[in-house]
């Protein structure tokens, strides 16, 4: 799979799969008017679900989140707790009716939620429950042509059943005697419903002996009686099973699926695909169609027609970001690890700087148990790099402040004070490895890591000539998500702050 790191738009009429080689989990997407949106899950990141616009359905830019306060969801979420860990906000739907963007999603342990908004970059309102449950994920909701609601959604605790339900009006509510399955086979899930020249369409995914396949239900109604096809042949070796997305009709006519690649285990995550759609009797073919009349991937093809300037700035795809912190607000790429605790952060207090208050993990040296850590995703290309300036003016005794990566694993490279003085330690999975002294209020750290996940730290005291610290780190990927880096501060004895002067993202 993209062994030679290309991705996403090559600036001269052709793309290259994937097009964002980072995690975009869980994929969805619509085209309005000329524009595209797409949504990508945030498990126990915040602000949740982030919500992504395009004009040529490769060149994605994330341009806010839906849900702003994790704890609305429930309380697990918070600073304090910190126990949804490859749960929390999974894989949604957004859809537009009646002039407004909704988005509805599950949680496996709290049960399903929705919001709307007139614009998909802000402001949603808060989220709604529709039923507090457990066990279900994968919705989708759908209006008829009367503009009645309905919803459809996974039930995986109990064999993965696929249900469908009413919804009352408002679409804040489901009516329990509705409730129908309408489907059911090994790992079925993934579920979105359409109608496409008056015939309706349920896709969905399924595991077979191939893998992870895209599957779809075609009837005159939205519970049936369907006819049923595979759509797509996977490779979890070749392809990395690209199983969910969205189906996209251009204003042009041609059509798209827009999908991550499912199959788990790589330190990137769920990279996000763009491939062809061939209508064959009928049906939806995923890719390019063989033999047998079902689509394999493809990896390259002709950019489709832009409605607009494409954005990708400084070679950056768009789930991520460079910062100097001169705005009133964080950046839309920018995501808090679980609910941040507000008060011990601001770009305000000290304008021109992202400043850190520093309190206690919820466990001493746990990096992933950090109350105050903001992330971005590990892009995978042939060579990435982060970098970001530290101003130590306020660090404090036994305060920790640096860069991190974690997944399944972590690895961190912070300055700490230590009997008034300052000086490197490295974090390894919890043990401590103390490092050179830091004589100077301000720092560089940076993590360089390659396109096999390999990443090295360094250090530098005049932002110019860096000094690798430490063994190569492999990035890791768990909790269904891929790896984060992040910048962080804690102190168990709750004091200290540290300034972020910037923070410099490049991407080969």
């Amino acid at each position: 799979m993209d062994l030679d790191g290309r991705w996403g738009d090559q600036n001269d009429g052709t793309y290259v799969n994937p097009i964002l080689p980072g995690d975009a989990s869980d994929w969805d997407c619509i085209r309005v008017g000329d524009g595209y949106y797409g949504i990508t899950s945030t498990f126990g990141y915040s602000p949740g679900m982030a919500v992504l616009h395009s004009t040529d359905l490769v060149n994605w830019r994330t341009i806010g989140h839906a849900v702003d306060d994790l704890t609305q969801i429930g309380p697990e979420f918070n600073w304090d707790r910190m126990n949804r860990y490859g749960r929390g906000v999974w894989a949604g739907a957004i859809r537009h009716h009646a002039g407004r963007f909704w988005l509805y999603f599950n949680t496996p342990d709290e049960g399903f939620f929705m919001t709307t908004a007139e614009d998909p970059a802000g402001p949603w309102e808060p989220v709604y429950a529709l039923w507090r449950t457990e066990g279900w994920n994968d919705v989708c909701p759908f209006w008829d042509d009367e503009g009645r609601p309905y919803l459809v959604a996974t039930n995986f605790a109990d064999d993965y059943k696929i249900h469908l339900f009413a919804m009352t009006d408002d679409g804040r509510s489901l009516i329990p005697s509705s409730d129908t399955v309408i489907h059911q086979s090994q790992g079925s899930e993934a579920s979105k419903l359409y109608k496409i020249d008056g015939t309706y369409f349920h896709l969905y995914s399924e595991v077979t002996p191939e893998g992870r396949v895209v599957m779809m239900n075609r009837g005159p109604g939205l519970s049936g009686p369907y006819e049923t096809r595979q759509l797509q042949h996977v490779d979890e070796t070749l392809d990395r099973e690209p199983n969910q997305g969205g189906l996209i009709k251009t204003p042009q006519g041609a059509w798209y699926w827009v999908t991550h690649h499912g199959s788990g285990g790589h330190w990137e995550g769920r990279v996000l695909s763009l491939l062809p759609v061939t209508w064959v009797d009928g049906w939806p073919i995923i890719g390019e169609v063989g033999p047998d009349g079902l689509g394999t991937m493809v990896w390259s093809g002709l950019l489709p027609a832009s409605s607009g300037p494409a954005r990708r700035p400084a070679g950056l795809p768009g789930l991520v970001t460079s910062d100097d912190f001169t705005g009133l607000v964080l950046k839309p790429e920018w995501e808090w690890h679980y609910q941040p605790r507000d008060e011990k952060w601001s770009l305000a207090e000290r304008p021109g700087v992202l400043r850190l208050h520093a309190f206690a993990p919820l466990v001493p040296d746990d990096l992933t148990k950090v109350g105050n850590t903001l992330t971005q995703r590990a892009i995978r290309a042939v060579a990435s790099t982060v970098t970001v300036r530290l101003q130590l003016a306020g660090l404090t005794a036994g305060q920790y402040a640096g860069l991190s990566h974690y997944a399944a694993t972590y690895a961190g490279l912070a300055v700490t004070g230590t009997d008034g003085t300052n000086r490197l330690s490295l974090n390894w999975n919890g043990s401590l490895t103390s490092g050179p002294v830091v004589a100077q209020d301000q720092v560089w750290l940076r993590s360089s890591w390659s396109l096999e996940g390999l990443s090295q730290f360094s250090y530098s005291v005049d932002g110019s000539t860096f000094t690798d610290i430490g063994p190569t780190y492999q990035l890791t990927w768990g909790g269904y998500r891929g790896d984060r880096i992040g910048i962080y501060t804690y102190n168990s004895h709750e004091t200290g702050y540290v300034d972020v002067d910037s923070f410099d993202y490049t991407v080969a």
